[in-house]
């Protein structure tokens, strides 16, 4: 796997959509196949925690706004 400083969001789902169009091939012999495999587990999961540090910033920021009664749902919609 690439070092993490290397590694963004971006990069990270196009490797692994490549992985996808690989397997979806149907070209790649079981060694590859096992290789790739493991890649795309790694993929997933990097991708994975990414999206989990995005979703817990949201909620942060949220909150914070919250505070400040911008996401506050009115009775005069």
């Amino acid at each position: 796997m690439k070092p993490k400083k290397d590694l963004t969001f971006g990069t990270a789902f196009s490797e692994l959509e490549e992985l996808v169009k690989k397997f979806e091939s149907g070209k790649l012999d079981l060694e590859e196949s096992l290789e790739h495999f493991e890649r795309g587990l790694e993929l997933a999961a990097f991708c994975k925690k990414y999206l989990g540090q995005i979703e817990s910033k949201v909620v942060d920021i949220k909150k914070k706004f919250s505070k400040e009664n911008l996401f506050v749902e009115s009775d005069s919609a």
